[in-house]
């Protein structure tokens, strides 16, 4: 690999590759000692191709969700199932791994800046302005949807379709434009603990002894002449567990974390 040599958006990829190095070595603890991270079917990552592959995945956090991502993926792609012991997998890493991002969380400070260059596509939302919903939607920027076409020719591009943080929100259309125009692989990716264990950017360790989860599921079945968008959207919010059907089942902890939310929120007054 040439010293210089650079991606489709012209990031270094050396640089890229230490960047990686690096994060990777200060977040390992995060998943594996201060909490436990917990993973099922990362054997289906080695039977990928090494482009077109879109993953999609319900969101906790803004940064956690995704460094995990980049922590399993590795360490899948490096022979280990379902684990992510010894961090060296992370010194020969897949550098064409891409996450879709609003560009305002990652122009938001010096460190989401730098993190970006790891592979952020960052996307201006359209129907969300600084953590506030806008009445009216703006036009989606065509430099976004072609940047996303271009990681996806590349490599691999994890997307996070219901565009926020917030559980059983509605999944974008926007995703299963993408799947219909596109036609990659879709890889859906279930996660859970990260919530109770890191503040809400991913950045700050807020609760040590939880036990997170990270479930790699097989790709979907999606038939590209015959599913409508609102199909396949459906398929989606099934797939990465964020069906309003899935209201029915709420995990205990969810709720013994939100009763104390709630009281703490009484002294407030």
């Amino acid at each position: 690999m040439g010293l210089l040599k650079r991606n489709p958006f012209g990031h270094i990829l050396i640089l890229k590759k230490w960047l990686i190095r690096i994060f990777g070595a200060i977040t390992h603890r995060r998943y594996r000692g201060f909490n436990e991270l917990q993973i099922e079917g990362s054997d289906i990552l080695r039977n990928l191709p090494d482009t077109n592959v879109l993953f999609i995945s319900n969101h906790q956090t803004y940064f956690a969700d995704v460094v995990a991502m980049f922590h399993v993926f590795n360490a899948s792609l490096s022979g280990r199932d379902d684990t992510i012991k010894n961090v060296c997998y992370l010194w020969q890493p897949k550098l064409n791994i891409y996450y879709v991002a609003a560009k305002e969380t990652m122009t938001a400070g010096l460190l989401p800046r730098i993190m970006a260059y790891a592979g952020a596509i960052t996307v201006e939302r359209t129907w969300r302005s600084k953590g506030v919903d806008v009445k009216e939607k703006r036009d989606v920027n065509p430099n976004d949807t072609e940047n996303i076409k271009t990681a996806l020719k590349d490599g691999w591009v994890i997307t996070f379709p219901q565009g926020t943080t917030k559980s059983f929100k509605p999944v974008r259309k926007g995703t299963a434009h993408i799947i219909m125009e596109h036609k990659p692989i879709v890889v859906p990716i279930v996660i859970d603990g990260f919530r109770r264990s890191f503040d809400k950017k991913g950045l700050r360790v807020k609760k040590k002894g939880i036990l997170q989860s990270f479930i790699v599921k097989e790709p979907l079945d999606i038939d590209y002449e015959n599913d409508s968008i609102e199909a396949i959207v459906e398929k989606v919010e099934y797939a990465i567990e964020q069906h309003a059907s899935f209201l029915k089942v709420i995990p205990v902890e969810e709720i013994e974390e939100q009763e104390k939310l709630n009281k703490l929120r009484k002294w407030d007054y």
